[in-house]
């Protein structure tokens, strides 16, 4: 017998979403920056609005949706650096003496810079130049985000921006030969519509990840090729593999004479089977910013 709650249920999440979908890139831009990683960034995008689906449902009065969404994905955030990196992520609190650069336009060498270098930052600095820079807040509000004060802000602006325009550009990832032609094979299969070789790729319990839309395990994972075989020639899609932030990635090209990807897809293999695969179709902000490198 089916929960007469699960329909309510899941009109508040689909809801719910729907308020958030045009915020939703933004938070990616900056949790991207913060990880130094597109997918880590998404990772943590959606942490925040789980935590924010579930803290409204507390609440008897909705806050402004967006500054109150940053503070979440800024905490969500030093809460993934703190677990994965072990730096040290007090706030700045001395301003250095030349602040006067800091009411300046953003550099677009800045707002453009590679996600490893925002990664080489201190988190308080990566936060701040991510939203100064990158995304356009004020002062005030970046102070209110990170919840630190305007001449903290300003003192992590100085440091972060000199760090960036010192910085030399990262050298591209190669990599290892069997990655490569995993990789290949995977995309020649796929542009070959080949589905049948694809799904006998698939180890037994193999996992699906649809990015924001559904997640399967085991022999329900393999029907994923199903919806491509309804879609690839329709939407005129093309794969190519590579790698993003020393990731190896398939990159989905649509239309296929697109000179920039649409979207990528995570392959993961073991003992020669595929384990996982992450599609980040529905969340195609996940390109932005991302150094895909053929």
């Amino acid at each position: 017998m089916t929960d007469p709650l699960l329909p309510a249920m899941a009109e508040a999440q689909q809801r719910f979403m729907d308020l958030v979908a045009e915020v939703r890139p933004e938070l990616h831009r900056y949790c991207a920056r913060m990880t130094g990683s597109v997918f880590d960034g998404e990772d943590v995008v959606q942490d925040t609005l789980a935590k924010a689906y579930f803290a409204l449902g507390q609440m008897e009065e909705a806050p402004p949706l967006r500054p109150w969404l940053f503070r979440i994905a800024h905490n969500t955030a030093m809460d993934f650096l703190r677990r994965y990196e072990h730096k040290n992520v007090d706030v700045v609190a001395e301003v250095p003496d030349a602040t006067d650069t800091d009411e300046r336009d953003a550099d677009p060498a800045l707002v453009e810079a590679a996600l490893i270098l925002f990664a080489s930052l201190p988190p308080l600095q990566r936060s701040a130049l991510a939203l100064k820079d990158v995304l356009g807040h004020s002062l005030e509000e970046v102070a209110a985000t990170m919840d630190t004060t305007v001449a903290a802000v300003k003192a992590a602006l100085v440091r972060a921006r000199a760090t960036i325009a010192a910085a030399r550009p990262p050298a591209p990832v190669a990599l290892h030969a069997e990655d490569r032609e995993r990789l290949q094979r995977y995309a020649d299969l796929f542009n070959a519509r080949s589905w049948d070789a694809l799904r006998a790729q698939f180890a037994e319990e193999a996992r699906l990840d649809v990015v924001a839309r559904t997640q399967r395990r085991g022999p329900g994972a393999a029907q994923y090729y199903t919806r491509y075989a309804e879609i690839i020639d329709v939407e005129d899609l093309r794969a190519e593999p590579g790698v993003v932030d020393g990731v190896p990635v398939i990159a989905i090209y649509r239309p296929a004479s697109s000179p920039t990807p649409a979207y990528f897809v995570q392959v993961h293999w073991h003992e020669g089977r595929i384990a996982l695969i992450r599609d980040f179709r529905y969340v195609p902000y996940i390109t932005d910013g991302a150094g895909f490198t053929r």
